[in-house]
């Protein structure tokens, strides 16, 4: 049945793919399905190894889910309300043993689900085998399938449901398909809405059954606390006695009470003890309902936060109403297009590659436009792409004037501008999705009369969605790439000699003079390393000449005291001074 619901997954998976993008191929490269492994000698059992990520071991989850869903809200009222289970024995049967069959199957999909193992799926199933009865879940879930139903052919067949109870042990099986859609779905606090809701119908309903049980154990109709005989017709039905024990339950765990009051010391032990799990029930929905419309509104809220912070300001500093309202459009454009969201911020905690192919996926029918990035390496796309900054231009706004200083060049994601002339209203030229402007006055053409500066005056027809590429960061990316530099610097030339705007004296000059610059650079560089070494050389030299100082003074010293010492000697033995002298020299 697994190996069966995988190759339907797989195929219904295949059939959906669509035809892979050349642009988005060129740039991650080879997958690992391409990538073919060697030809094994030996010919091995084909044996299916499940990956906890994929959508068959999901889908089985949530297989398994519905068998254990199912004891968990059918076994208990069957066990208390005994006219349930008498009625549909058969039906029961069945239902039980399929599940049963469910539960063994799920051992055998653990036997077969991989792990990551410094970072690799592990496919060896020894080794699943052994790390998986090796665990505490496999105690359980063989603990779960022990047929402890059979008893019923000695207790009686009404037990079964009791005798049934250990296969709740089941229940991270649940936990587990709830963690994974919980991932999976997009709407993940609608999800944790109705998983709460879920919770504590199960907890109501237990609790129903465990105050009908207690009220057969204390006797039926024994007082107004427990549940009414079943002598009565009014709540002689199965329907009346669940319904009825359902909405105690729900009084009692939402503390609204206007119950019967206790009357026994037992009763009122199930009631304190009711009550509290209730306590409990009441703050948890209320802390989680709260924490869910805090989590779905937090967009809203730190939006509005934003405009009514500059909208305070406008008023302090007394800007101008028309002004005023094209901030405020401004910001009603971007909430009703939904580009409130901060992408470098929310992509910050993924690696550079998968924020680059993430980028590139979403902004992929703009970025193929372009053409610098036709023909651009990998390396340099993913360079330029996590460098893009997006921004948003109101109607009129002028994105850059002619003369001003060029600090960033801007690609059109969505919108048109217009060139226009210095009135402002002859429009040249109109620019749309994919164009971009503004690398010629950062790029430092050399030839060019402009300079660093604008062309070109260019405006905002109505709201565009630009990206910005800052020069630091242009230069940064192409530093490590030449042959794209030149390339855009060869159209940029092409566009400045066709306007005229091009020096090709100055263009010939100006790389003869990088030329002398880079060997005046090699020169300097040689001379450093000539300069470093003769420093080297007179510094072992004068330590050389140190050392020879010091032992020539102390020698002269050790002279010096023993001259001392003879002469006084020679003194007082010849009693003369000629002699003194004579000894002296010769010493």
């Amino acid at each position: 049945m697994v190996m069966t619901v995988r190759e339907w997954a797989q195929k219904s998976f295949s059939e959906e793919t669509e035809r892979p993008d050349s642009f988005l191929e060129r740039f991650r490269g080879p997958t690992n399905t391409d990538m073919q492994a060697p030809p094994s000698r030996k010919r091995k059992c084909n044996v299916k190894v499940l990956s906890p990520s994929d959508d068959a071991y999901y889908y089985w989850l949530l297989v398994i889910g519905a068998a254990v869903f199912y004891n968990w809200t059918l076994l208990v009222v069957r066990a208390c309300f005994d006219e349930l289970q008498m009625r549909n024995v058969l039906v029961w049967l069945v239902l039980d043993y399929i599940c049963d069959g469910v539960y063994i199957l799920d051992i055998a999909v653990r036997l077969h689900t991989g792990f990551l193992d410094q970072g690799l799926m592990v496919k060896d199933t020894r080794r699943l085998r052994e790390a998986y009865i090796q665990t505490f879940q496999c105690k359980s879930d063989i603990c779960s399938i022990l047929p402890t139903d059979l008893l019923y052919l000695t207790v009686g067949i009404s037990y079964t449901p009791l005798l049934r109870f250990n296969r709740l042990l089941r229940l991270p099986r649940l936990f587990e398909w709830f963690e994974r859609t919980e991932t999976r779905t997009g709407y993940p606090n609608a999800f944790r809405i109705c998983k709460l809701v879920l919770y504590i119908l199960v907890i109501i309903h237990w609790n129903a059954c465990v105050y009908y049980s207690f009220s057969k154990v204390l006797g039926l109709g024994s007082d107004s606390w427990v549940y009414p005989n079943a002598s009565d017709p009014e709540f002689g039905s199965l329907t009346r006695s669940y319904i009825y024990c359902l909405y105690w339950s729900t009084l009692t765990l939402t503390t609204i009470g206007e119950t019967p009051p206790p009357v026994r010391d037992e009763e009122y032990l199930f009631l304190i003890f009711d009550f509290l799990v209730g306590v409990l029930i009441f703050a948890s929905i209320v802390g989680n309902v709260g924490s869910m419309i805090s989590n779905m509104n937090a967009t809203r809220a730190g939006f509005q936060s934003r405009v009514d912070t500059l909208k305070h300001y406008m008023q302090f500093r007394h800007v101008s109403k028309a002004l005023e309202q094209r901030v405020i459009r401004w910001f009603d454009y971007l909430w009703t297009n939904q580009k409130t969201i901060d992408e470098q911020e929310v992509l910050r905690s993924l690696p550079n590659k998968l924020r680059a192919e993430i980028a590139i996926n979403v902004h992929l029918e703009t970025l193929k436009k372009v053409r610098i990035f036709q023909d651009c390496e990998a390396g340099l796309l993913v360079e330029l792409v996590l460098k893009l900054r997006p921004q948003v231009f109101s109607p009129g706004d002028y994105i850059c004037r002619k003369g001003d200083v060029g600090k960033e060049m801007y690609i059109i994601k969505d919108g048109q501008l217009a060139v226009v002339g210095e009135d402002g209203a002859t429009q040249y030229a109109v620019l749309t999705s994919g164009s971009c402007f503004g690398e010629i006055s950062i790029l430092n053409i050399s030839g060019s009369k402009m300079g660093n500066r604008r062309t070109a005056n260019i405006r905002s027809l109505g709201y565009s969605d630009l990206f910005c590429l800052s020069k630091q960061d242009l230069m940064d990316a192409l530093q490590e790439f030449p042959h794209a530099r030149a390339q855009l610097e060869q159209r940029g030339r092409d566009i400045l000699r066709k306007e005229g705007l091009l020096e090709e004296v100055n263009v010939s000059a100006g790389e003869e003079l990088e030329e002398k610059v880079e060997r005046l650079e090699t020169s300097l560089d040689r001379l450093q390393t000539s300069m470093a070494r003769l420093q080297s050389e007179f510094n072992s030299s004068q330590l050389r000449l140190k050392q020879r100082i010091t032992t020539l003074e102390h020698n002269v010293t050790t002279v010096a005291t023993c001259s001392g010492f003879l002469s006084d000697g020679v003194e007082s033995v010849f009693g003369g001074d000629g002699v003194c002298s004579e000894i002296n020299i010769r010493l």
